[in-house]
């Protein structure tokens, strides 16, 4: 009995480390600036996410665009020379009052593909 109960908690062991190796595989955004929903009283000058895992350079994108879809931002972002974790792109010295979408797309260093999007006003 006590045999089983060791086999028992040995299994149970390692699917929990197993599970928690796949949800460490994709990155997610940990935070943004500017936030997600924001309301600002002045233009950014840059868009930048934090995510919670390292992400691939050549595969993963920044795109920020108007409420009609007129991309705003320069390129198709970068990840930080500095910062593996970091996405970032530049945008125009004066954006115009209104609502912007930041779209996102990258590749973990494993190789899973997370991708979102999500809101920020100028007033």
């Amino acid at each position: 009995m006590a045999k089983v109960r060791i086999v028992q908690f040995a299994i149970g062991l390692f699917v929990l480390l197993l599970a928690t190796q796949v949800a460490k595989a994709h990155a997610f955004p940990d935070h943004s600036l500017p936030k997600v929903g924001s309301e600002l009283a002045s233009a950014p000058t840059s868009v930048r996410i934090w995510f919670d895992g390292d992400i691939e350079p050549v595969f993963s994108t920044l795109i920020v665009k108007t409420a009609t879809g007129t991309q705003v931002s320069t390129g198709r972002g970068r990840v930080s020379a500095s910062n593996s974790t970091l996405l970032e792109t530049d945008l125009p010295k004066k954006l115009v009052p209104g609502k912007y979408y930041v779209y996102w797309s990258v590749i973990a260093r494993d190789g899973h593909h997370t991708e979102g999007r999500f809101p920020f006003r100028v007033k």
